[in-house]
């Protein structure tokens, strides 16, 4: 290796004799969110015209294409590789469901609040920022690719420079070494919507609150002549500050313009100022890409008569440019190298074998910038750390990768809650409000205390212990007692009844893959049931019995699903004694068999959904507490919610959803579904014979979407016999 870098060396040099003397150029570029692409079509012009470039600094995202330029990338590589990106996805944090473990699937689809709270210490705890910045980085990471850390960023091809603001301090900072991708997301992280981060001990955030045109920097660095780009956001009129956010926003372009007027006076007649018509342009739009690069040509274009005298010859350009080639050589010319070693720098109490266990990079093998992508998203999918980044060192054989894993600053013990409604517009509304304190890391094996309370149409108070037997969670164990309250609203077949109840569970469950789980255990309840409005009696019960539960759960959304599969199966063996007043004490032995699926497949904005659900009991008595429901959101949709209710249950439904948004230029990302169903099903009591000709056939059409309250759904259904209902539903709807 130190031959490779000698023989480098020495061509570098020789070619530095070869490119005549001249003023050395310095390109500064300015932070300005999505209109970063004009700093691309500016990069464009100067390579057509052989203006070269030996130094460059950025603020922001003008940090960003300064980084991807000093790595070696030719400006329209960084059009290919920045219109690619996945942009919009740097708003969000939030791990897709399907990346997630089946128990934190589960625990998501109840505590449908996006909350990041905790409360140790005898205080709560919030993140520094709205997002934690995990996405923006991985953004970035699919730009640079697997690179190495630099010890000084003047090694890269071009010398390069990223400032970034200290938000303890608020003085600038001038990023000249370490790892590229988290220089480039410590410059870009707006306080208070991303997370501050952390570089030597210095909390660093967005460079434009203190420097967002870095003239001092690039002339410190030693440029004779400067190219400054400005794509900052102008100042809105009085007229448009009608609310506190504009008002802030406003506050925001104030500060970040003062600074980039700072540094345009420090520009000499022979700097040359560069101010693409980006103005009608957002700086959180994304799609506006294509259109920023466009501005930026035609600014630079138009100012060809200034640059043009920076223009070297052909030979020369070339030169420069085969220079550049050659220092880039060192790191993309290790891409391909194997991965000899991986180190875990883990500030968590997850243990280390877990996370390489998630990781799955193979030694003795490259990796690329895509599978590396995977690999991080895999670790940070087991929802355990606000941040997940790599380094890469070199080693004489082969790369060496050191993952750092930081836990989460709000824990280790998380507040969540959760809000379920469904109503019809009739006299019937069913609401859940659901709150839950979890306690993790409690031991080294990775012991977890849950209590949970859920209040409203119906209630629940429980506690669960959840503890690993080993420490790569396979085997675990889990007990669990509480008190739960059960309702069924009255109809015109039933009156309202109500099962109060308190119940205990001790498990032994094998997480045979992330997507799913099996489980063993024994259960115990006691209760009584009521009807109200009535003069009978309560039926009081005991129940003791064993269970043997099948999950699987691979589904994107719970509502409203494009991708995967969701099954349940659960077996249950019981034994009840019922113990009414006004009779002897009746004894009964029930085999319950329960099935429940939703799988979804889409393309191109549509997608398809089944379900089917199975309920069956075989007991001695032609009466049960043990029942199912049927009526709801795509539950027989004609139905109020929980309408039907038995001890036998048959459901299908298929379902078409077409995404109105998917189709529209520019569009938020979010999902509008429109959405049809054919529906068929029927519960019957203890004492009937099931029957399929007994089937009630339903259809419905919604429009649905996915927001950080849960799914919500809005539509109609209608079921045969003139049934029918309108529906409203936010939150898990099965």
């Amino acid at each position: 290796m130190r031959f490779i870098l000698t023989i480098i060396s020495l061509q570098l040099l020789s070619l530095s004799f070869l490119v005549e003397a001249r003023d050395k150029i310095g390109l500064v570029l300015s932070g300005g969110g999505a209109k970063g692409s004009a700093h691309v079509g500016v990069l464009k012009v100067l390579e057509q015209n052989n203006i070269p470039i030996d130094y460059i600094a950025g603020t922001s995202i003008g940090s960003y294409v300064a980084g991807m330029y000093a790595l070696g990338y030719s400006a329209d590589e960084i059009e290919v590789i920045m219109l690619g990106l996945p942009w919009s996805d740097s708003y969000s944090d939030e791990i897709p469901r399907q990346s997630l473990s089946y128990n934190n699937k589960q625990h998501r689809d109840v505590y449908n609040f996006a909350l990041r709270v905790g409360y140790s210490d005898g205080q709560f705890k919030v993140p520094q920022g709205l997002l934690l910045g995990q996405s923006a980085y991985q953004v970035f990471q699919l730009s640079t690719g697997p690179v190495t850390t630099f010890t000084s960023f003047d090694d890269l091809a071009i010398p390069y420079r990223a400032v970034a603001s200290n938000i303890a301090t608020a003085k600038k900072v001038v990023l000249e070494s370490g790892n590229i991708d988290v220089v480039m997301k410590a410059s870009a992280s707006v306080p208070g919507v991303y997370a501050a981060t952390n570089i030597n001990g210095e909390l660093l955030v967005d460079g434009g609150i203190t420097d967002n045109m870095p003239v001092d920097v690039i002339k410190a660095m030693g440029a004779d002549i400067v190219i400054a780009v400005d794509i900052g956001s102008p100042l809105v009129n009085k007229q448009e500050l009608t609310s506190a956010v504009a008002v802030l926003n406003q506050l925001s372009t104030v500060l970040t313009n003062n600074t980039t007027l700072a540094q345009k006076s420090l520009l000499d007649k022979k700097d040359i100022f560069l101010r693409p018509a980006i103005d009608k342009l957002g700086t959180g739009d994304w799609s506006i890409l294509p259109q920023a690069l466009k501005l930026g040509e035609q600014e630079a274009n138009s100012k060809l008569a200034l640059l043009k005298p920076l223009s070297i010859n052909d030979e020369d350009y070339q030169a420069h440019v085969h220079q550049k080639k050659l220092k880039a050589k060192q790191w993309f010319d290790e891409f391909p190298q194997n991965i000899k070693e991986i180190h875990i720098r883990n500030n968590s109490q997850v243990a280390d074998d877990i996370i390489l266990e998630h990781f799955d990079v193979q030694l003795g093998k490259p990796i690329t910038k895509e599978a590396l992508n995977l690999a991080i998203s895999r670790v940070y999918a087991l929802d355990a750390f606000e941040q997940v980044t790599v380094e890469f060192s070199e080693a004489p054989d082969g790369r060496i990768i050191t993952l750092i894993a930081e836990a989460k600053s709000w824990g280790p013990n998380y507040l969540d809650l959760g809000f379920n409604l469904k109503m019809d517009f009739g006299n019937r509304a069913f609401a859940f409000v659901n709150a839950s304190y979890l306690m993790t890391d409690l031991n080294s094996y990775g012991g977890r205390w849950l209590n949970e309370l859920e209040f409203g149409w119906e209630s629940m108070i429980a506690t669960e212990f959840y503890q690993p037997i080993i420490k790569e969670f396979d085997l675990y164990s889990r007990a669990r007692v509480g008190f739960q309250q059960d309702k069924w609203q009255e109809n015109n077949t039933r009156q309202e009844l109500v099962n109060d109840f308190y119940f205990s569970t001790l498990a032994l469950g094998y997480d045979y893959s992330f997507d799913g789980i099996v489980e063993f255990g024994v259960l115990a309840e006691t209760g009584d049931v009521s009807v109200e409005s009535s003069s009978l009696d309560n039926l009081e019960y005991n129940t003791y019995g064993t269970y043997l539960t099948f999950g699987y759960d691979t589904l994107n959304s719970i509502n409203f699903p494009t991708a995967g599969n969701k099954l349940l199966i659960k077996m249950q063996w019981l034994n009840d004694k019922y113990l009414p007043e006004t009779e002897p004490t009746r004894r009964d032995s029930a085999q319950i068999f329960s099935f429940d699926w939703r799988g979804a497949f889409g393309f191109s904005g549509h997608s398809f959904v089944g379900i089917a659900s199975f309920y069956t009991m075989n007991n001695e008595d032609d009466f049960s507490v043990h029942i199912t429901e049927l009526g709801g959101f795509l539950n027989l949709s004609g139905y109020s919610q929980d309408a039907l209710i038995g001890v036998d249950k048959v459901f299908a439904a298929a379902v078409y959803q077409y995404d109105l948004g998917y189709d529209i230029p520019g569009s938020s990302g979010l999902p509008i579904y429109l959405g049809a169903s054919i529906e068929a099903g029927n519960i019957w009591h203890a004492d009937e014979i099931v029957d399929y000709t007994d089937l009630i056939y339903s259809n419905s059409i919604y429009v649905g979407t996915n927001t950080g309250y849960g799914p919500v759904a809005l539509g109609v259904g209608y079921a045969t016999g003139g049934q029918y209902t309108f529906f409203f539903s936010l939150g898990k709807s099965w």
